[in-house]
């Protein structure tokens, strides 16, 4: 075996799970002595260091789910304990950016008509039919966009802001226009493609219920 390592001198390196149950000779110093104890301390400081890295990172990650989760959950409360049609709207349109902390949020409807009765109310941003399919695509009903520049179609004059952006698409009703609620923000990488889009989803489908609730149309 002792020939097999001189022949090898690369083993124990590229077998790092070996280093744990070695036993390591006592230090020694001397001409042509390798401190084996030292590059396994090494080796196990290195691996120590990689997990406490990936802690922080999924500490980190955990963190931002449970702050999201609760400004949702804020969110939601604000809108299912509305009063008024006109407050669930200024809840959507102008609380909402202070409950999730973004810096733009856009609720659209498609239509050629200008005025929709019981739709089209003061916050309410009329969006040519297809607009939706175009920045979202066909078969989405959210996109993320980590670096996103502002669609002026949907955040008008707050699309200048706008680094990154979430976009939901409403589905309130078979008898009602297509709807679309985007979030934007200043930060590039807030809302990051690819990552869990289930909190925002769940957002989408609450603000769904609560329209076609004050509407009284049918789902």
């Amino acid at each position: 075996m002792a020939e097999y390592l001189r022949r090898h001198p690369d083993f124990l390196s590229e077998r790092p799970d070996l280093m744990r149950v070695l036993t390591p000779p006592a230090r020694r110093n001397g001409d042509g002595v390798v401190d084996l104890q030292q590059f396994m301390i090494e080796r196990l400081r290195a691996e120590v260091a990689r997990l406490k890295k990936n802690q922080r990172v999924l500490i980190g990650a955990s963190r931002a789910h449970r702050i999201r989760q609760t400004r949702i959950n804020e969110a939601v409360i604000d809108l299912l304990t509305a009063r008024s049609f006109e407050e669930v709207i200024q809840t959507l349109t102008t609380d909402l950016s202070l409950r999730l902390d973004v810096d733009a949020v856009a609720l659209c409807v498609e239509t050629e008509e200008p005025n929709v009765p019981g739709v089209t109310r003061g916050g309410v941003r009329i969006l040519r039919p297809g607009t939706i399919d175009a920045v979202m695509g066909a078969n989405n009903d959210v996109v993320l966009g980590a670096s996103a520049a502002g669609d002026r179609r949907i955040f008008r004059q707050a699309a200048g802001l706008v680094q990154s952006d979430a976009l939901m698409r409403l589905r309130i009703s078979p008898l009602a226009p297509a709807g679309l609620l985007a979030l934007g923000s200043r930060e590039a990488g807030r809302f990051q493609d690819g990552e869990s889009t289930e909190l925002i989803d769940f957002l989408a489908r609450v603000v769904e219920a609560t329209l076609r609730t004050w509407l009284n149309l049918p789902s």
